[in-house]
Protein backbone atom coordinates (compact mmCIF):
# COMPACT_ATOMS: atom_id res chain seq x y z
CA UNK A 1 0.00 0.00 0.00
CA UNK A 2 2.64 2.27 0.63
CA UNK A 3 6.02 2.00 0.57
CA UNK A 4 7.84 4.00 3.34
CA UNK A 5 11.55 3.35 3.78
CA UNK A 6 12.93 2.86 7.26
CA UNK A 7 13.89 6.14 8.33
CA UNK A 8 10.73 7.99 7.33
CA UNK A 9 8.90 5.36 9.24
CA UNK A 10 10.93 5.74 12.35
CA UNK A 11 10.23 9.60 11.84
CA UNK A 12 6.55 9.10 11.39
CA UNK A 13 6.27 6.97 14.62
CA UNK A 14 8.62 9.19 16.67
CA UNK A 15 6.57 12.41 15.42
CA UNK A 16 3.38 10.50 16.46
CA UNK A 17 4.39 9.43 19.86
CA UNK A 18 5.56 13.25 19.95
CA UNK A 19 2.06 13.99 19.30
CA UNK A 20 0.67 11.87 21.99
CA UNK A 21 2.76 13.29 24.35
CA UNK A 22 5.91 11.10 24.96
CA UNK A 23 9.44 11.99 24.27
CA UNK A 24 12.46 10.02 23.34
CA UNK A 25 14.78 12.61 24.65
CA UNK A 26 16.98 15.22 22.91
CA UNK A 27 20.76 15.85 22.04
CA UNK A 28 22.14 19.21 21.52
CA UNK A 29 25.24 20.17 20.22
CA UNK A 30 26.54 23.47 20.08
CA UNK A 31 29.64 25.28 18.67
CA UNK A 32 31.07 28.68 19.70
CA UNK A 33 34.26 30.95 18.59
CA UNK A 34 35.24 33.89 20.03
CA UNK A 35 37.74 35.74 20.65
CA UNK A 36 38.79 39.09 22.50
CA UNK A 37 34.85 39.04 23.23
CA UNK A 38 33.59 38.93 19.25
CA UNK A 39 31.67 35.85 18.70
CA UNK A 40 32.44 34.88 14.73
CA UNK A 41 30.41 31.82 14.87
CA UNK A 42 28.03 30.22 17.14
CA UNK A 43 25.73 27.20 16.46
CA UNK A 44 23.32 25.28 17.84
CA UNK A 45 22.17 21.57 16.25
CA UNK A 46 18.99 19.71 18.36
CA UNK A 47 18.30 16.20 16.97
CA UNK A 48 14.76 14.86 19.08
CA UNK A 49 11.55 12.72 18.35
CA UNK A 50 13.87 11.92 15.07
CA UNK A 51 13.65 15.56 13.65
CA UNK A 52 17.68 17.85 13.52
CA UNK A 53 17.30 21.09 14.08
CA UNK A 54 20.58 23.32 13.05
CA UNK A 55 20.85 27.27 13.81
CA UNK A 56 23.04 29.60 12.38
CA UNK A 57 22.95 32.10 15.53
CA UNK A 58 26.09 33.80 14.33
CA UNK A 59 28.83 34.14 11.81
CA UNK A 60 30.93 36.58 10.31
CA UNK A 61 30.45 35.62 7.03
CA UNK A 62 26.83 35.13 7.08
CA UNK A 63 26.55 31.27 6.85
CA UNK A 64 27.04 28.87 8.89
CA UNK A 65 28.86 25.72 6.81
CA UNK A 66 27.84 22.05 8.23
CA UNK A 67 29.33 18.62 7.31
CA UNK A 68 27.54 16.21 8.99
CA UNK A 69 29.51 12.62 9.33
CA UNK A 70 28.72 8.99 10.57
CA UNK A 71 28.67 9.22 14.52
CA UNK A 72 31.09 5.96 14.16
CA UNK A 73 33.65 8.17 12.86
CA UNK A 74 34.35 9.10 16.54
CA UNK A 75 35.97 12.69 14.99
CA UNK A 76 38.92 11.11 13.64
CA UNK A 77 40.79 11.62 10.74
CA UNK A 78 41.36 8.74 9.33
CA UNK A 79 37.87 8.02 8.87
CA UNK A 80 37.25 6.33 5.51
CA UNK A 81 32.96 7.13 5.43
CA UNK A 82 31.77 9.91 3.49
CA UNK A 83 29.86 12.69 4.70
CA UNK A 84 25.97 12.15 5.18
CA UNK A 85 25.66 15.57 4.17
CA UNK A 86 26.61 19.02 3.59
CA UNK A 87 24.89 22.17 3.72
CA UNK A 88 24.71 26.05 4.55
CA UNK A 89 22.11 27.62 7.08
CA UNK A 90 22.41 31.58 7.23
CA UNK A 91 22.93 34.09 9.89
CA UNK A 92 19.76 34.04 11.75
CA UNK A 93 17.79 31.19 10.15
CA UNK A 94 17.27 27.26 10.80
CA UNK A 95 16.72 24.05 8.91
CA UNK A 96 15.46 21.06 9.99
CA UNK A 97 15.79 17.26 8.68
CA UNK A 98 13.95 14.59 9.51
CA UNK A 99 15.04 10.83 10.14
CA UNK A 100 18.03 12.38 10.57
CA UNK A 101 20.27 10.44 13.38
CA UNK A 102 23.73 8.87 14.25
CA UNK A 103 26.09 12.23 13.32
CA UNK A 104 28.44 14.25 14.29
CA UNK A 105 27.72 18.03 12.78
CA UNK A 106 31.10 19.69 12.03
CA UNK A 107 30.43 23.86 11.36
CA UNK A 108 32.38 27.02 10.37
CA UNK A 109 31.86 30.11 8.98
CA UNK A 110 33.88 29.49 5.82
CA UNK A 111 33.18 27.63 3.13
CA UNK A 112 35.74 25.21 2.79
CA UNK A 113 35.36 21.36 3.44
CA UNK A 114 35.83 19.93 7.26
CA UNK A 115 37.34 16.07 7.44
CA UNK A 116 35.58 14.20 10.15
CA UNK A 117 38.01 15.69 12.70
CA UNK A 118 35.99 18.96 12.61
CA UNK A 119 39.28 20.35 10.81
CA UNK A 120 40.06 21.77 7.64
CA UNK A 121 40.39 18.86 4.80
CA UNK A 122 43.77 19.54 2.66
CA UNK A 123 42.56 16.63 0.45
CA UNK A 124 39.09 18.76 -0.56
CA UNK A 125 40.70 22.15 -1.12
CA UNK A 126 39.44 25.47 0.46
CA UNK A 127 37.37 26.67 -2.11
CA UNK A 128 34.62 24.05 -2.45
CA UNK A 129 31.24 25.29 -0.95
CA UNK A 130 28.11 22.97 -0.32
CA UNK A 131 24.74 23.75 -1.26
CA UNK A 132 22.56 26.61 0.39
Amino acid sequence: MFDFGISKLVALLQFLLALAGCSMGGVDYTSRVAQDGHVSLSSRARVEDGVARFECRASDSGWCHYTLYPEACGQRRDCALAPLRRFAVARGDTRQFAGLRDFTPCVAAAPRPLGPDCKPDPAQGATAAPPH
